[in-house]
């Protein structure tokens, strides 16, 4: 008989799987606190003798479905209207916004630049405080703060007004993608991230298209209530975020082990499935991730060669994407089209771009792959600005910004999910995914600078220094590569040879991506 592998135990009292149709958790356990469930899931799924075969009756693509159609389209939806309301101001500047304001185009490019030193300052202590807290509280409650603060954003007087609400803005929008990018990998294994971080990341690329069509309706208000057409798009859109905020309260689920759509196999499976997803190969020992919070950890991560080097990509993908989401518009407009033509220009781009996104994360999580999707995507956005760089043409320009964007946005959730992928434990990958996006996100500082008013109408200097990020990202990726690879060949040697035999269990939990058993993701 084939001898079954070795799991670590939990802390918690271990119970045996029920062999019978499994009962609700509500109907079972609904006398017990979240806590207590919690740790009750877990002693079931990483009780002695558990393997995957313990599971074997269970529909896995059923259970999937489930988490689906319960999690994506409201995790979609915070991510559209932060995105929405980050990105507005390029709509409302074409409104008028810079000149009512009497901004000069320096200071319009400061107000952009300040939401990313907030942005970046606060996303490390929000994802640490979405792993103490529920994130049916914590991510509903910044999303009421940062929808306030749109709201205030249509009442500003002068440029510094502005400026105060844009660094408001930064400090409570921080928490929202981190957390959600982190969450998603609290209920998916690494196979199958992608194509749900795709899902909920699209909402980002609609967001666009939508930005446009909704500044193109609101801008005719202009006048009512004595406010101009893009005092509008500020509040309507502010007052919009604040409504889905509360509703978001009553329709986030925490976590899997509390999760009452599931039943309780249902929900130790989801558990057993995450804990033990990074070790392969034909190894007799499994060891579960630690999901305990410990200090170790996030200095673990903020010591983490692969995070500081998968920045470098990240840049190459933030800072177009950022040029591209504030700047758009402009960009159109200054090639001769009218404020209504522009806006309705961005659409087109950012429906492509999305449909994109979900086929290219789809294909993948099927081939289970990240770093060739991600590479052929940076290369088609360096050709896509050398289009842009080499021609004076309308027609090659807008080509060259839409085959730019239609490559940035399937690569950007490859990129997050790729890191995400290769931490291990659960503290390390929210500290990780944060320094990530944080450190990532002051690309956005920079490419808020990239695209000056005297550069227009073609934009040279801008296009050009998105295609030197995009060539910095590209040797940061192989040099990711190049070492992923020949650190599992490494590991595979030392565990051929029984390196692995002078550790307990409970010492390559904590090791985390460090063990032996773990291999990083290509």
């Amino acid at each position: 008989m084939e001898e079954k592998p070795e799991v670590l135990k939990s802390d918690a009292q271990s119970d045996s799987l029920h062999s019978q149709q499994p009962k609700t958790a509500d109907h079972d356990s609904g006398h017990l606190t979240k806590s207590e469930e919690i740790r009750r899931i877990d002693a079931l799924a990483t009780a002695p003798g558990v393997t995957m075969a313990s599971f074997a009756h269970l529909d896995e693509k059923k259970i999937l479905r489930k988490m689906d159609l319960r999690l994506i389209p409201m995790l979609a939806l915070l991510y559209l209207l932060s995105f929405l309301d980050r990105g507005n101001i390029g709509n409302a500047k074409i409104e008028g916004l810079v000149e009512d304001l009497n901004m000069t185009g320096p200071q319009y490019n400061w107000c952009l630049t300040v939401f990313f030193f907030t942005y970046a300052a606060f996303e490390v202590p929000s994802n640490l405080l979405l792993k103490k807290l529920r994130p049916s509280i914590w991510l509903p409650t910044i999303m009421v703060a940062w929808g306030v603060v749109m709201t205030l954003m249509g009442i500003v007087q002068d440029f510094k007004g502005l400026m105060i609400a844009r660094i408001f803005l930064g400090v409570t929008e921080a928490g929202l993608f981190p957390g959600v990018a982190y969450y998603i990998t609290m209920w998916y294994c690494r196979h199958e991230a992608q194509f749900r971080q795709a899902l909920f990341f699209s909402a980002a690329s609609v967001a666009g298209a939508f930005s446009g069509l909704l500044a193109y309706g609101i801008a005719h208000m202009d006048g009512v209530g004595n406010l101009e057409g893009w005092r509008w798009i500020f509040i309507l859109e502010g007052i919009l975020t604040v409504i889905v905020a509360i509703i978001a309260y009553f329709t986030l689920f925490d976590f899997p082990e509390t999760a009452t759509f599931l039943t309780e196999e249902e929900r130790a499976f989801v558990v057993y499935r995450l804990k033990y997803q990074a070790a392969q190969g034909d190894h007799e020992v499994k060891v579960a991730q630690d999901d305990t919070f410990k200090w170790k950890y996030v200095k673990d991560a903020f010591l983490d060669w692969q995070i500081w080097t998968n920045i470098w990509v990240y840049w190459g993908i933030v800072a177009p994407l950022y040029g591209i989401s504030l700047f758009l518009p402009t960009i159109i407009r200054a090639l001769g089209y009218t404020s209504s033509t522009a806006q309705l220009l961005t659409v087109p781009i950012y429906v492509t771009a999305s449909v994109l996104a979900i086929v290219v994360a789809w294909l993948s999580d099927r081939f289970g792959k990240r770093y060739p999707f991600i590479l052929v995507c940076l290369c088609l956005m360096a050709i896509g600005f050398i289009m842009c760089i080499s021609s004076s043409k309308p027609g090659v320009i807008y080509a060259g910004v839409f085959i730019a964007a239609c490559a940035l946005y399937p690569a950007f959730p490859g990129n997050i999910t790729w890191l995400s992928n290769n931490l291990a434990g659960s503290t390390k990958r929210a500290t990780g995914q944060a320094i990530q996006i944080a450190g990532g996100n002051l690309a956005g500082a920079m490419a808020s600078n990239f695209y000056r008013a005297k550069d227009a109408p073609h934009y040279v200097l801008g296009h050009s220094l998105e295609l030197a990020f995009i060539c910095a990202g590209i040797l940061a990726l192989l040099i990711l590569v190049f070492n992923y690879k020949r650190i599992n060949a490494k590991r595979e040697r030392q565990l051929a040879e029984g390196a692995h035999n002078g550790y307990t269990l409970e010492e390559m939990s904590a090791l985390g991506d460090r063990a032996l058993t773990f291999r990083y993701f290509l």
